[in-house]
């Protein structure tokens, strides 16, 4: 009977040391992935994840789960299958989405020259699409309109945040910044020479309302502007939607 109960407790020690043993080799593995597998910030969309309350846990883990799909480079989807279930609502920029064929018609709601004060038709397509997320790429229009009256910016956008809370209750809102223009440009409108400043109240605006701010000052370059320095050529939409899609982890 001590032949056997010793012979237990050498196999259950055995065990054990080959448990532990097995457990280091896979922590080192796992050690080993993280060092050499290059990461996208996500940082700025788990942020937002954090701070939403409110989601349901099957929304939460599928967030989760893209961008731990976004930080193993695994994601092989095209653009319109990433925003499938999203919208890109703005003025003749954000219109680029459609024309140049980077994004399906229906995720982009757009209007040449459109106004803040005068969204009450795209707020309803978005309504009708009920999208997941929604994108806002609005403001340049409105920085000449204000004439520098940044109170009366901000109080027009909020209005379109509440507007869309109200239509699309379950949606996932972000603002887009505003994109800097060309100095030609500015020689035209010389309003625009302002865009920094609303940029700035538009990522208060944002911490204030719980909403996703996308900074995509540093994706502009010279090479990517229209003559008119203020839109876009075709291969800057790439860059514009990587860069929406990994901040709100699509």
């Amino acid at each position: 009977m001590k032949r056997i109960n010793k012979r237990k407790k050498r196999l259950l020690l055995i065990g054990a040391c080959a448990a532990v043993l097995i457990l280091l080799v896979i922590l080192a593995v796992w050690g080993i992935r993280q060092l050499v597998t290059p990461k996208v910030d996500t940082e700025q969309g788990l942020s937002y994840i954090r701070a939403a309350e409110s989601e349901d846990i099957t929304t939460i883990e599928q967030k989760i789960n893209q961008l731990e799909r976004q930080d193993g480079g695994e994601d092989s989807r095209s653009y319109k299958e990433k925003f499938a279930s999203s919208i890109v609502m703005g003025d003749s920029i954000a219109e680029g989405f459609s024309e140049y064929d980077v994004l399906n018609a229906s995720s982009v709601v757009s209007k040449i020259g459109v106004h803040l004060y005068e969204l009450e038709e795209q707020v309803q397509q978005a309504a009708d699409l009920n999208p997941q997320v929604i994108f806002l790429a609005l403001g340049m229009n409105d920085v000449i309109a204000t004439a520098g009256d940044t109170e009366q910016f901000l109080e027009q956008y909020e209005a379109v945040v509440a507007q869309l809370r109200e239509a699309v209750p379950n949606a996932h809102i972000y603002v887009n910044s505003i994109f800097p223009v060309q100095d030609s440009a500015i020689e035209k409108e010389p309003e625009l020479a302002q865009i920094s400043e609303y940029n700035t109240v538009l990522r208060q605006m944002c911490d204030d309302l719980q909403l996703g701010f996308i900074d995509n000052t540093d994706l502009v370059q010279d090479q990517y502007y229209e003559e008119d320095g203020v839109h876009f050529k075709a291969e800057f939409y790439p860059l514009w939607a990587d860069r929406m899609a990994e901040v709100a982890a699509l």
